[in-house]
Order: C-alpha cells, then sequence, then structure tokens
C-alpha cells in the first residue's frame, strides 16, 4: 500500500477501522488498573497506595522507553506486523497480571503490557499521516475515537466487574479480548510497508539536519511532557480523590474515569477536522479550556463532579490529535515514525511519573487526603503546567518553517 497514491477509498475506509479498532485497546490497556487501586494494594499486601499506582508508571515507562527504536523500526518494516505482536504482547501482559500473586510477578506483567503497548503509536501514526497527507487532523481524529472508546471502556469496565468478582477476572479476560483482536486486524489488515514518500529531493536518513532543528524538537517534546504529566496525575489523583475525599465506591469511580474518555469520541474527529485549518490555535484553544476545568475540579459539588470530568475529557482529549498531525507534518515522512517515537518516549516518560505522583502526593496528605479542600493547590498545580505546555506552539510553528513545510 503506497501511502496517499494507489490506495483506494475503500481501503483507506478499512484502515481506519482496523487502527482505530487497536488504538481503543491500546489505550484500554493503559488506563485498566485505575479503579482498582485500593484493591491491588489489599490483595497483594502492598505498603501503600502509592505502589499500586507504581503499577501503572512502570507499565507506561516500559510503553515510552522503546519508542524510539521502535520508530526505526515504523520507517523500515511492515508496520502491520509491528501492530499485531504488540498487540499480542499487550495481551499476554494482562493475562499474566490477572493471576499474578505477588508484587514482583505484577511488576514484571505490567512492563510486558507496556512493552507491547510501545509498537502502536509509531507505526499507527506515521501510517495514517502517510494515507491522508491532506487531511491529517481528521484522519487522526477518527482513529482517535477508538483511543477514546478504550479509555472509556477500559475503566468502566473494570470497575463494573471488580466491584463483583475482583480485580482479577476483568484483567483476565481484557488480556483474552486482546489476543482475538490480534488475530482479526493481523487477518483483515492490508500490507502495510514503509512510506516512501517525496517531499525532498533523495532520502533523508538524518532525524534533524541542524543543531536548530533538535533544539525546536527537544523543547516542544520537553513542554508537552508537563501537558501529559498533569494528564496522567487528573487519571490516578481523580481515582484517589474520587474514593478517599468523596466517598465513591469503586464501580462509581470507573463510572466518573470513564466519563472523562468518553466524549473524546466527539472531541476528536470534531477538532481535528476543524484543526486542518487552524491548528495552533485550536490546540491552544482546548488546553487553556482543560486547565481551567482542572484547576477548578476540587471545588466541584459532589453532584457535578462527573459533568466536570465530562467537559474535561472533551477538551483535552482533543489535543492529543491535532498536536500530533502539528508535530508529524512539520517533518519529511521518511522520518516520521522516528520522530513521533522520540517525541512519546520523552514527553511519555516524563508524563507518566504524574501517576507515582498522584500515589505519593495522597500518602502525603495523610488524614488530609479524606477533605476535598485540600487537594486544591495540587490541581491549581496541574492546571498551570497545561497552560506552560502552550510555549510548545511556537517551537513546532518554528520546526515547521526551518523544515521548509510551512504552506
Amino acid at each position: 500500500m503506497n501511502p496517499g497514491t494507489s490506495s483506494t477509498p475503500r481501503d483507506l475506509t478499512r484502515v481506519l477501522w482496523l487502527v482505530g479498532l487497536l488504538h481503543g485497546l491500546n489505550h484500554l490497556y493503559n488506563v485498566a488498573l485505575l479503579p482498582v487501586y485500593l484493591q491491588l494494594q489489599r490483595d497483594l499486601n502492598l505498603p501503600s497506595v502509592a505502589a499500586a499506582t507504581s503499577l501503572t508508571t512502570v507499565m507506561m515507562l516500559a510503553y515510552f522507553l522503546p519508542s524510539y527504536p521502535l520508530g526505526v523500526l515504523a520507517d523500515r518494516l511492515d508496520r502491520r506486523w509491528l501492530l499485531t505482536w504488540g498487540l499480542v504482547l499487550n495481551a499476554l501482559g494482562y493475562l499474566g497480571l490477572g493471576w499474578a500473586r505477588d508484587y514482583p510477578t505484577a511488576l514484571g506483567c505490567v512492563v510486558l503490557a507496556g512493552l507491547g503497548g510501545s509498537f502502536y503509536h509509531p507505526a499507527a501514526t506515521a501510517l495514517v499521516v502517510g494515507l491522508f497527507p491532506q487531511r491529517t487532523g481528521r484522519a487522526l481524529g477518527l482513529i482517535g475515537m477508538g483511543a477514546s472508546a478504550g479509555f472509556f471502556l477500559g475503566p468502566l469496565y473494570v470497575g463494573w466487574r471488580a466491584a463483583s468478582v475482583g480485580w482479577r477476572a476483568p484483567l483476565v479476560e481484557l488480556g483474552l479480548a486482546g489476543l482475538a483482536a490480534a488475530g482479526l486486524f493481523a487477518w483483515l489488515s492490508p500490507p502495510a510497508p514503509v512510506a516512501r514518500e517525496p517531499e525532498r529531493p533523495g532520502e533523508r536518513g538524518a532525524l534533524f539536519e541542524s543543531p536548530a532543528l533538535w533544539a525546536w524538537f527537544l523543547a516542544a517534546a520537553a513542554l508537552f511532557s508537563l501537558r501529559d504529566f498533569a494528564a496522567c496525575s487528573m487519571a490516578s489523583l481523580g481515582s484517589l480523590f474520587l474514593q478517599q475525599a468523596h466517598g465513591m465506591d469503586v464501580r462509581t469511580t470507573g463510572v466518573a474515569l470513564s466519563s472523562i474518555f468518553l466524549v473524546g469520541v466527539v472531541s476528536n474527529p470534531l477538532f481535528g477536522h476543524l484543526s486542518d485549518r487552524a491548528r495552533l490555535r485550536w490546540i491552544a484553544f482546548v488546553l487553556v479550556s482543560s486547565a481551567l476545568v482542572i484547576a477548578v475540579f476540587p471545588r466541584v459539588p459532589r453532584a457535578w463532579l462527573i459533568p466536570a470530568l465530562l467537559v474535561y475529557g472533551f477538551f483535552m482529549l482533543a489535543n492529543y490529535p491535532m498536536v500530533e498531525a502539528a508535530l508529524l507534518t512539520s517533518v519529511p515522512g521518511a522520518v516520521r515514525g522516528r520522530v513521533f517515537g522520540l517525541f512519546i518516549m520523552i514527553s511519555g516518560l516524563v508524563g507518566n511519573l504524574g501517576h507515582w505522583w498522584a500515589g505519593v502526593r495522597v500518602k502525603s496528605l495523610g488524614e488530609a487526603a479524606g477533605r476535598p479542600e485540600s487537594y486544591q493547590w495540587t490541581y491549581l498545580g496541574l492546571a498551570c503546567l497545561v497552560l506552560l505546555s502552550l510555549v510548545a506552539l511556537p517551537c513546532l510553528h518554528a520546526l515547521r518553517r526551518k523544515e521548509g513545510l510551512e504552506p
């Protein structure tokens, strides 16, 4: 399949559906543990809730650390097989975690799950950007619907099942579902070889051709890591905040956390489509809106917590496909897999420390963790991090201009 050229509309539609399915499972696994931290702590005899939240941090470190080498593979190999085998490893990690009887085994399983998940983004994002060079934001927004569905179903399903049968059964069931989906994807997906796009004469080998380009790229990745830290903290901190400060049970907490991601099914394609004309301005709009909701969240009455999370998710989730489109349309096609792999390795590694930090922060509150007002400064700080990440937008603009890709 040659991106953007010989592919038929039917081929392109099929690829979007299949890649969106894998996107959903990929992110479902990212958030499946959020509502069951306290159950994990009790069942595995962990000394604190921070040890339980650290499972998600370790999984996501394993998810982002290999991103650059997998980006290299995505620029050289058939991306269909990278996507298939990544999902297989991710699913096997969750099967093992559901059967784990001690903390070291659980850590090994989340490392395997994270490693499998790391295959997805470098291969899938480079593939879709190559297939849709003129409607990049819309295409990424559409597969972003899969991510939103996965984010939504993960906490909802695990929280619902864990409330009646404990945390192990839903993890095993999700692992089996992932293996089935990997087989379906391998059967139905067309070949997805390396894109050879003639954006520049000759084939480019270096990631960036000058120190200035490296500087703009690294600055953007570092700044967006602040956004990711705030988003990850909102998920894990939100789980503990709802259960300890507002007394919600695990099932209600799962529903509340899932509400963050439900509305992304609408906002991802909506803002993705709008961003094809004014991408950086729409990114700024949704990030500022997200920051405002984060800042006021601990002051919201209990009855309005889920609506507040809906509003937060509507705006926050919409920024991801737009940022991906802005980044990958700022570099030549021959290096997109590597560029995106390195980008998410940097931003993801820093950002996903937020899960661990949330457990440490709640532990440090002591008895005050049971009072909503104790969290006000914490959430205000997270809002400030999101606002600070906006400085990355002129970095992306400069990168695109210096690469000679500004229209």
